[in-house]
């Protein structure tokens, strides 16, 4: 479980997090990284998103426990204030715990590198 503290809750994080943050796919998920300093924030925080495309409850309810496992060392490594929102695919349902862990390792790497100048 995480802590309050590192959990999304609101809607409007999850939609900011979407509409603002930069985006890295893998194959059995996408993830959105919105890196935002505000003062009041002292950790980084992570959502969820298991629609009913990956499975039902039961599936559902493993994949996301999975992803919060896996996700809950790596929030210690991003910038206080940024937002996580993992989105998990339908591929994620028969996915290994292994296989998870690597496309949420590379899809977080991916999505924390600086932009490319134009």
């Amino acid at each position: 479980m995480l802590a309050a503290a590192q959990r999304l809750r609101r809607s409007a994080d999850f939609a900011a997090a979407i509409r603002g943050g930069r985006r890295a796919g893998r194959g059995t998920l996408v993830v959105h990284l919105l890196v935002d300093e505000p003062a009041f924030a002292s950790t980084a925080r992570a959502g969820f998103v298991v629609s009913k495309a990956v499975g039902n409850s039961v599936v559902r309810n493993r994949v996301q426990r999975r992803l919060r496992h896996l996700v809950r060392p790596l929030l210690d490594e991003l910038p206080a204030g940024a937002t996580v929102v993992i989105r998990a695919l339908p591929p994620a349902a028969g996915a290994t715990y292994a296989t998870l862990a690597t496309d949420l390792e590379g899809a977080l790497a991916s999505a924390s590198r600086p932009r490319r100048p134009r």
